[in-house]
């Protein structure tokens, strides 16, 4: 039986049939691993555009607060120092009226 024809094509049909099987499968097996592959790069670029985002974000608003605090902090200075001002005048003025008042008393004896 193993000498007749028909039993030896069976037997080289199914191993070129197996062969086929087996390259279907390989190239499956590679099809999945690039798309698998792609995918991941493609989330990790996601990720990573991602995150340097939301690194300018973070840093843009720090630097707009520490501005907007600079600001703030030097109208502060800026009022303070137009408040004492306006108290060393005040205080002056009232040194002045006070002298004059001396002296117009002193000169009146």
């Amino acid at each position: 039986m193993l000498k007749e024809p028909g039993y030896q094509a069976t037997v080289s049909s199914c191993a070129a049939g197996a062969t086929v099987v087996v390259i279907l499968v390989v190239r499956a097996v590679v099809v999945v691993v690039v798309v698998v592959v792609v995918v991941v790069v493609v989330v990790v670029v996601v990720v990573v555009v991602v995150v340097v985002v939301v690194v300018v974000v973070v840093v843009v608003v720090v630097v707009v607060v520490v501005v907007v605090v600079e600001v703030l902090i030097l109208i502060l200075i800026i009022v303070v120092v137009l408040v004492v001002v306006v108290i060393v005048e005040v205080v002056i003025e009232v040194v002045v009226v006070v002298v004059e008042v001396v002296v117009a008393v002193y000169m009146s004896l």
